[in-house]
């Protein structure tokens, strides 16, 4: 009988061990594969840190707000020049505003310029961010984006410009356009609106054509160049790539304006109000002197007569 007793016991003992030490595996692996969760999330680009900066309301007396500044590097509107300094049209707008804040409103702020070489991705951290963040990308106001975030007023009327190899003659007419570039692929820059027009050009001229992609203003610049493709591209990087010796021309029958870029930033934003008033003081800071002189030594006299007859 004992020996019984001892043996059901024995084996109760055995059961009880063997099930802790599955509860105990169960458990491991459960935290294992919360810790590999945890840190794919971590490593995750959508689970990055939002880019933030101060926010006017929360200011106490006498702190110097530190804003954050986006820019996506452009020859001409944020770029380093030879002395090793960060200037362009768009950075001097944001620095002319910072200065303008101090002098109307005994502000002080600390502008902190980060790059971002990714257009797309430049977008979307603006729209991510938080707080005193604004993004300079020259990026087109519509409606459709202003869902997604908020917009400065307008710093600068565009034209967007149809471009080929300077080897193909300028198109006299929208009917001949089947013909006049039947030997040249559409190509586009993604989430622009140039892509939407190459879209449409496509689906009405060349409907079996396929829309080639890029992601950046030089890769399409040189693709342009090799005399394969045909794209629509800003007037200000047609006019430099044409300065700097590419072999390019434009079609100025299917050249568009209407088009005003703005600074962009999250709707959670509280400075907009009053970067539109700097853009409204004094009769308006696309008015100014200070304006055309920007435009005049940082895009040079003839792009800037030319960008500022399309307002």
């Amino acid at each position: 009988y004992k020996v019984v007793i001892n043996k059901v016991a024995t084996s109760k003992v055995a059961i009880s061990k063997a099930a802790i030490s599955k509860a105990v595996r169960s458990k491991l692996a459960f935290s294992q594969a919360i810790l590999s969760l945890l840190l794919l999330f971590a490593i995750s680009p959508l689970a990055a840190t939002s880019d933030r900066g101060d926010l006017y309301q929360e200011l106490q007396p006498g702190q110097r707000a530190q804003l954050t500044v986006l820019y996506v590097p452009a020859e001409g509107f944020a770029y380093t020049n030879l002395q090793g300094e960060l200037t362009g049209v768009s950075v001097e707008i944001i620095r002319d505003f910072a200065n303008w804040l101090q002098q109307q409103h005994n502000l002080r702020l600390q502008l902190n310029f980060v790059a971002e070489t990714d257009w797309q991705r430049f977008y979307q951290r603006i729209v991510q961010a938080q707080g005193g963040v604004f993004g300079l990308g020259n990026v087109t106001i519509t409606e459709p984006r202003k869902q997604e975030l908020a917009f400065s007023p307008p710093y600068l009327h565009n034209i967007a410009a149809l471009i080929s190899h300077q080897d193909i003659p300028a198109l006299p007419a929208w009917p001949a356009f089947t013909e006049h570039f039947a030997a040249l692929q559409p190509l586009a820059f993604s989430g622009t609106l140039h892509e939407q027009r190459i879209n449409r050009l496509r689906d009405q001229y060349q409907p079996n054509a396929l829309v080639h992609r890029v992601s950046s203003n030089p890769e399409l610049l040189t693709k342009v160049a090799s005399g394969q493709y045909y794209a629509y591209v800003d007037a200000y990087n047609y006019w430099r790539a044409r300065e700097a010796g590419m072999p390019l021309r434009d079609h100025p029958i299917a050249a568009e304006t209407g088009e005003t870029f703005g600074f962009i930033m999250p709707h959670n934003n509280d400075w907009a109000s009053l970067l539109e008033a700097f853009f409204s003081a004094d009769g308006g800071y696309l008015n100014s002197a200070r304006y055309w002189q920007l435009l005049t030594e940082l895009l040079g006299p003839e792009l800037a007569q030319l960008l500022l007859t399309t307002r």
